[in-house]
């Protein structure tokens, strides 16, 4: 059986298309997309440029193998607020995950609703700025007259789903990072509805209660895209939730982290998850679990920050920070570069504390550069294990999962067996599993393990003494954040 993943993020459309029989992934096709920057943290794109991308992508597939897909599922960047009207029309460009441009609007919605920590407790998620809820205020504030002709609020795999099969329904895992659903009932949340306008709860869509064929993909869409009319089009999810069907994150005690531009953390949980500490999103899965996440603002961007700095390739960076030792010599790095979530640093900025006259070396501040980025991580663990969820095993992806060194790194600190898996795309490959699943009607334990390889040459497993040494050298460098955090307040 052929099934296609779509991944529709922030830089660009991606298409895998998986044989299941042979289980080889038979063709893959991308197409760049562009970002609207303004002042103020404006960060938008048009949604018909997904559109006229997913075009391009496709006709890159060659027809043979685009005859053969029978089902397909799209993952997509979360957060994002696409106003539709009752004909299909988007209203305006569409703010993404990463605008930061509705910050006074997200105060306004958490003044109403009695403060981020009643509303954590309520949702089981504050409304904070990247999310949905706030974007939606914003347009209401600033487009009265366009928000009259709201019909239905859609995120961005939402509305690429819409085209492809004509129905605007919303699943659980994307509808938990809007700010309005309610991630212990699976329900939008009036009360915070109303907080953005009396009538919001109209235009919000369906919830599928679960993972599901939402439909079949139109005629016209079919044509378009050169795809035979009688595919099925699963719900897919947000780009976090596919990911984690492909890595593998399904089962409890299995989590992944995706070393990129930022830092992510995630872990499938049985049961619901509520941080009370709000250090992990809790959002739900696009598998019929939740998915507690860490995200941090700063992971490859320390790396590549430095690497720059020292007019470095990869590979010589990894070689010099390998040559030094466990500690970095007593180098520390906070690697707050753009700010930071975890911990709770907004206005927190990059720093190297423990110099010495003997310890500035290019391999110690290489080393430091990435431990400091992987001590964010620990804190994400910490929080897992705190809420009870044992971790046993990480599946790495993304940019930094392709270093040797860092990969073992990550195991020696977190004390874990690390692997990789054999499709780097996890996204688009995780909604082509997904698809997969639905339509065969299998467990996703069982789709995923039949068909989720990983790489034995990649793996790493934890070095006691130096997971024995990275226990203290965490305990020193979360009292260098708790001694510096009041010169980012």
């Amino acid at each position: 059986m052929y099934t296609a993943g779509i991944d529709a993020g922030t830089q660009s459309i991606k298409i895998v298309v998986y044989n299941s029989r042979t289980k080889k992934i038979e063709a893959t096709a991308s197409r760049p997309l562009s970002l609207i920057t303004e002042d103020g943290g404006v960060r938008e794109q048009e949604a018909f440029w997904w559109i006229d991308a997913l075009r391009e992508a496709f006709s890159e597939i060659p027809a043979d193998i685009k005859a053969k897909i029978e089902a397909l599922a799209v993952s997509g960047q979360q957060h994002g607020f696409v106003p539709v009207a009752e004909d299909g029309t988007v209203l305006s460009p569409v703010k993404l995950w990463c605008d930061t441009s509705t910050a006074a609007e997200c105060k306004e919605i958490e003044n109403a609703l009695g403060g981020r920590d009643a509303i954590a407790g309520k949702l089981g998620n504050p409304i904070l700025p990247g999310y949905t809820a706030s974007k939606i205020l914003h347009f209401r504030n600033t487009h009265p007259e366009l928000y009259e002709r709201l019909w239905r609020v859609m995120l961005p795999h939402d509305y690429i789903n819409f085209y492809l099969t004509g129905k605007a329904v919303m699943e659980r895992g994307d509808a938990s990072g809007t700010g309005l659903m309610n991630i212990f009932t699976g329900e939008w949340d009036k009360d915070a509805a109303s907080a953005i306008s009396s009538d919001l709860i109209q235009k919000l869509p369906q919830i599928a209660p679960s993972p599901s064929i939402i439909g079949r993909i139109t005629k016209e869409s079919a044509a378009e895209l050169g795809l035979p009319d009688s595919i099925a089009v699963a719900s897919g999810g947000g780009d976090n939730m596919m990911s984690a069907i492909g890595t593998g994150a399904v089962e409890d005690g299995i989590v992944t982290m995706s070393l990129g531009t930022s830092g992510t953390l995630f872990a499938s949980s049985s049961k619901p998850f509520h941080d009370r500490k709000n250090r992990l999103a809790s959002f739900c899965s696009s598998h019929g679990t939740w998915l507690p996440l860490l995200c941090t603002m700063n992971c490859t961007v320390a790396s590549e920050t430095m690497r720059g700095m020292m007019g470095l390739d990869v590979k010589e960076f990894d070689r010099i920070a390998e040559g030094s030792g466990t500690g970095a010599d007593g180098l520390f790095m906070l690697p707050f570069f753009n700010g930071e979530r975890i911990p709770d640093l907004p206005n927190g900025k990059g720093v190297l504390t423990g110099m010495t006259m003997s310890n500035v070396t290019k391999g110690n501040i290489a080393r430091a550069a990435l431990e400091g980025v992987t001590y964010e991580f620990l804190l994400g663990l910490d929080a897992f294990r705190e809420n009870g969820i044992e971790v046993s095993l990480i599946t790495l992806t993304g940019g930094g999962a392709k270093s040797g060194f860092w990969r073992q790194l990550v195991s020696d600190m977190t004390g874990c067996d690390v692997r990789v898996a054999a499709v780097a795309e996890a996204a688009a490959f995780g909604a082509a599993l997904q698809a997969l699943w639905l339509t065969e009607g299998t467990s996703i334990e069982e789709t995923v393990g039949n068909h989720l390889g990983f790489s034995p040459s990649l793996s790493a497993s934890p070095d006691r003494r130096k997971h024995e040494e990275y226990q203290k050298l965490y305990s020193a460098w979360l009292g260098y954040v708790e001694a510096l955090t009041p010169l980012f307040s």
